[in-house]
């Protein structure tokens, strides 16, 4: 099922941070973070909001991202910041003429459905007691429904992860949730960003991050420890700048003096369980794999993700493992999730923008890329891109 996220009617608050501009930091942060997540859409919806304060939102949201959010207010903001949809209401009940974007509509009847069959999709609520409105109650029954369209409806109304298979039965085309969204989701992975960015410098990075990338590793394996630090103290204050992961790679005692989020592991680097063991359970381990032994190998002893790899020939890293190619990852892919892994893949090796379709195909959660972006004429354009293709 499709799922959406509609916004507190406030900004969120950030802990120990006070003021405005912190509350608009926060909740842009939380924002990209559920669509990293697999989250369809999130509409924005701040019915007391000013023209002003959403747009400074909506200016903290990398452009990547803002297909993926629908407006409910202030429609004359979905042009300028390339927004991808409006979602009509009783305060906004018709379209700017000019709109060409995407269109969804609040429903409360069965009858209202009908009447907007040519939208892109309709919200129908409440399909259960609410739990943002006490005493807003369901107005429809499980049999009611199964005998209606409902294959561009999304539920909205009480919805909550463990309620998804029962709409899904139903005929609902997704859900929609505002509390629920916003909390821990026991059903989807708190998967890592999609697009890992493999690199030995700093340069083109803040375009890089400026594009929407949110999770860097830096990879040096010939310069020594105080080269590797000198590079590192350069690119985490920058990373930090924009909610950006930082992993070292191979390094695992210089993770903690250097402040990073963890350390991806090769196939010769140290054992995972003695990384574990200094690390501690909040640091992120990524492991390489190349086979089905290899990555349960990496799985069972508490990796965090795996880097599956690589796709074909690549230049930017020596001792290559036989190459994959995507009838690999296919058949990897349906071995690995049939004996229970359920750990998120990253695709590595030699991966062009072209290629990134067929890849999801195979069932990776991502991609790492070094080449692609560090040769690229424009790497904040091609990061957009990139994060756009993996949707």
């Amino acid at each position: 099922m499709r799922l959406v996220a509609i916004t507190r009617p406030d900004f969120m608050p950030e802990r120990f941070t006070p003021g405005h501009a912190a509350l608009l930091r926060s909740e842009a942060r939380a924002i990209v973070r559920l669509l990293d997540r697999g989250w369809w859409r999130v509409h924005i919806r701040k019915p007391g909001a000013s023209p002003e304060s959403l747009a400074s939102l909506l200016e903290l949201i990398p452009e990547a991202y803002r297909s993926c959010l629908s407006l409910h207010d202030c429609f004359g903001l979905a042009a300028k910041y390339g927004i991808g949809g409006l979602h009509l209401n009783s305060r906004n009940p018709t379209p700017p003429e000019s709109w060409r974007g995407m269109i969804s509509r609040s429903c409360h009847s069965m009858e209202e459905v009908r009447q907007f069959p040519h939208y892109d999709y309709l919200t129908l609520s409440p399909v259960f007691d609410s739990i943002s409105k006490p005493g807003y109650t369901a107005r429809f029954s499980r049999e009611e429904l199964r005998n209606e369209d409902l294959s561009n409806v999304f539920a909205l109304g009480g919805v909550t992860f463990s309620r998804l298979p029962e709409l899904e039965r139903t005929g609902f085309a997704g859900a929609a949730m505002l509390s629920e969204a916003w909390r821990e989701n026991p059903l989807i992975p708190d998967n890592l960003p999609m697009l890992q960015f493999i690199t030995h410098t700093d340069r083109g990075l803040e375009d890089i991050l400026r594009g929407g990338c949110r999770w860097v590793q830096l990879r040096m394996k010939e310069a020594s420890d105080h080269e590797f630090s000198e590079t590192a103290r350069r690119i985490i204050p920058l990373c930090r700048k924009y909610d950006s992961k930082v992993i070292l790679d191979d390094r695992v005692h210089l993770v903690i003096p250097l402040g990073a989020d963890g350390v991806h592991l090769g196939k010769n680097d140290m054992p995972l369980p003695e990384a574990r063991s200094i690390l501690g359970p909040e640091r992120i381990i990524g492991a390489t794999a190349n086979t089905r032994e290899e990555a349960m190998k990496a799985f069972r002893p508490g990796a965090d993700y795996l880097g599956i790899g690589p796709l074909r020939f690549t230049t930017t890293k020596k001792n290559l493992a036989p190459v994959l190619g995507l009838d690999g990852y296919r058949r990897m892919m349906s071995d690995l999730r049939r004996e229970g892994m359920t750990l998120p893949v990253v695709a590595i090796g030699g991966i062009t923008l072209g290629d990134i379709p067929a890849l999801r195909l195979t069932g990776v959660d991502g991609i790492a890329v070094s080449g692609l972006l560090l040769n690229s004429p424009d790497p904040l354009l091609t990061t957009q891109e990139i994060i756009t293709s993996l949707r």
